[in-house]
């Protein structure tokens, strides 16, 4: 494992969770959520609780003991979208997967794989629904992850971030604003929505996603023993919120590229 992988990852521990809260639409969201508590109607945000807060605390620790998760990134965009159905190894901190588009981001179609700094696509005009256990040797385009100013990089960045090697600090939660939204069922699964950390550029805090233009709150989807179930993202270059959805489907395993040559 590369040093500077370490030293990424360990860099969050020490990270002050800045308050959330400030939102482009803040008095829409919930309402757009309809989020529901204990069968009472609409949810109003309040304090977490201790287990909420714990649970909050070593959810991004789970999706590293793990190793890996599926999931499908759902990135919007102003000429249609992109649905990345993938793998994620939280080990390595590196993506794999395969890339859908709507109306003109079709053209996007392929294979993807993804580190903090790079991004490879392999190009295809028919794609597999799920991506090939041994990836193709040849035919990978190479270009550096952009952190800022596309939001397909931005949601990549993100989602390598929602694994840590150890537990975030559950003391600075509530202090920093963190707050339960409601609860909802994802894929069969009763969930707590909570709003978790978001960047404050003056404190050095970071967001998931570390430098991407996050711009507003991040929004978890946990399971009753700390499952990350579903995260939302305001990216201020999306029109709406990018959706990770976990589970979606089998977990690949993330291979190497043996042999593979970039085209840079």
């Amino acid at each position: 494992m590369r040093s500077t992988d370490v030293k990424r990852r360990r860099r969050w521990p020490r990270l002050r969770w800045a308050a959330a809260g400030v939102v482009c639409v803040a008095a829409a969201a919930t309402g757009a959520l309809v989020l529901l508590g204990d069968g009472e109607g609409p949810a109003a945000p309040r304090a977490l609780t201790s287990d909420e807060v714990n649970r909050l605390a070593v959810t991004r620790f789970l999706n590293y003991q793990a190793e890996g998760r599926a999931v499908t990134i759902s990135v919007p965009n102003v000429d249609g979208g992109l649905v990345i159905t993938a793998s994620v190894d939280y080990r390595t901190h590196t993506g794999y997967g395969v890339v859908r588009g709507t109306g003109r981001d079709t053209s996007s179609d392929g294979l993807i794989r993804w580190t903090a700094s790079t991004v490879l696509v392999h190009p295809m005009t028919d794609p597999p629904a799920v991506v090939p256990a041994s990836p193709p040797e040849s035919g990978w385009y190479s270009r550096p992850l952009l952190t800022s100013g596309m939001t397909l990089d931005s949601a990549l960045a993100i989602v390598l971030d929602l694994g840590s090697d150890r537990p975030d600090n559950a003391a600075l939660l509530p202090q920093n604003g963190a707050t339960w939204l409601g609860r909802e069922q994802v894929r069969g699964q009763r969930t707590d929505i909570m709003n978790g950390p978001r960047a404050e550029a003056d404190s050095g805090a970071e967001a998931p996603g570390t430098g991407t233009d996050t711009s507003g709150t991040v929004r978890y989807w946990i399971g009753s023993d700390g499952t990350m179930y579903r995260v939302e993202v305001d990216i201020a270059s999306a029109p709406e919120p990018v959706v990770l959805d976990f589970d979606t489907q089998a977990y690949v395993p993330v291979e190497p590229l043996p042999g593979a040559t970039p085209t840079p």
